[in-house]
């Protein structure tokens, strides 16, 4: 029951939906206070995890208190923990005990998961920085040229960040241990979803695909899913495995919408975000050349002129100036607007999804709050 990768995109809200916001007035949502108390026990345990595996590997050797440094350096740093949320309130929902400590290491997994996945990914993307700091391939390129070590620097800070991804997902199991047979389906099943999408998302931007249903489906499958859907199913399942054919569809009719709105609004932040707020330099995506619902929406609805100036997405050097230039495009051809409308729809399907699912009043309420959050966000 739990296997939704035939699910629809979008949904029938998107249809009904009023016209878009203005530009210049998107809303924005305040951060629901119980994301911070979720937050807070997480890091407490994943702080309790490193700082005993530090000390058992740098007894062994000094040497390997780094990359578990590393995991410590970009998981500590912040960061929303949206996924021990969701986890969290898929527990509580189901009638889990908010005192399980089961559901905390839970959502300390997937905050390794989610690390295994931005250190890779930063190697992927030769990224530079992650929440206002360097990375972790980039930090230790700059180690080997400082110290003239053998070989190829850039390979080298490659290689290292790769064993940190690894090591961080193992860390990840290990939190997993003691799960029932139902838990470690949908894990094994989220890990696999996220490979695929991540696939997908290379194969994309390396073909420079342009096309909305490819857009659409990377979106879902490299982010959306593994942030909402599946942290969802997963602790309902550990919460009630019995009611898994009841409750499940019920989260995915909340959890694949406002997936498709998080990872649209994090489209939004990759194209036009401030990187004060982001960490992450200005107009990333369009460097990258990441195949995006934004930009599909953009080249479906330009000119051939405009055309011209979005075929320049996907160069790394490309400059403020250009940078600029393409950002003009997306807003001139309607697409930025279509996209906010878009995910306003999404948000509002999937808080109507919620409010009739099987669960407490008291997850309902807050996956409502969180909706509106993730929707609305600014970083």
């Amino acid at each position: 029951m739990w296997h939704t990768h035939a699910a629809r995109m979008g949904g029938s809200a998107e249809h009904a939906c009023a016209k878009p916001p203005s530009l210049g007035d998107v809303q924005t949502a305040p951060t629901p206070p119980s994301l911070a108390l979720v937050a807070g026990r997480v890091d407490d345990r994943l702080r309790v995890l490193l700082a005993a595996e530090e000390a058992r590997w740098t007894a062994f050797d000094p040497d390997l208190g780094d990359p578990i440094r590393e995991i410590g350096r970009l998981v500590l740093a912040g960061g929303k923990r949206l996924r021990p949320a969701f986890t969290y309130w898929g527990f509580v929902g189901a009638g889990g005990d908010p005192g399980d400590p089961r559901v905390i290491d839970a959502g300390g997994a997937f905050e390794l998961m989610h690390a295994f996945a931005l250190f890779h990914d930063d190697v992927m993307d030769d990224a530079t920085s992650r929440r206002g700091a360097i990375t972790t391939h980039t930090e230790f390129a700059r180690r080997h040229e400082q110290g003239g070590w053998a070989g190829e620097a850039r390979r080298f800070g490659d290689g290292v960040a790769i064993l940190v991804g690894d090591l961080a997902f193992v860390y990840a199991d290990q939190l997993m241990t003691g799960s029932s047979p139902q838990a470690w389906a949908i894990w094994n099943e989220l890990r696999v979803e996220l490979n695929v999408g991540q696939v997908l998302d290379i194969l994309g931007g390396a073909r420079h695909d342009r096309r909305r249903d490819k857009a659409e489906r990377i979106c879902r499958y490299k982010s959306g899913k593994y942030t909402i859907e599946r942290p969802l199913h997963l602790g309902a399942v550990m919460a009630a495995p019995e009611r898994e054919a009841e409750l499940l569809p019920a989260l995915s009719a909340y959890g694949l919408p406002l997936g498709d709105a998080f990872q649209m609004r994090d489209d939004v932040m990759g194209a036009f975000g401030d990187e004060a707020l982001t960490g992450k330099p200005v107009g990333g995506d369009l460097r990258e050349g990441k195949p995006t619902p934004l930009l599909a929406r953009a080249v479906e609805a330009s000119t051939p002129a405009q055309h011209e100036v979005l075929d320049l997405v996907g160069r790394p050097e490309l400059g403020d100036d250009e940078v600029a230039r393409i950002q003009q495009v997306i807003v001139d051809t309607g697409a930025l607007a279509d996209l906010e409308r878009s995910i306003s729809c999404l948000t509002d399907e999937a808080i109507v999804a919620i409010e009739r699912a099987p669960i407490t009043d008291e997850a309902r309420d807050e996956l409502v709050q969180l909706a509106h959050y993730v929707s609305w966000r600014q970083v």
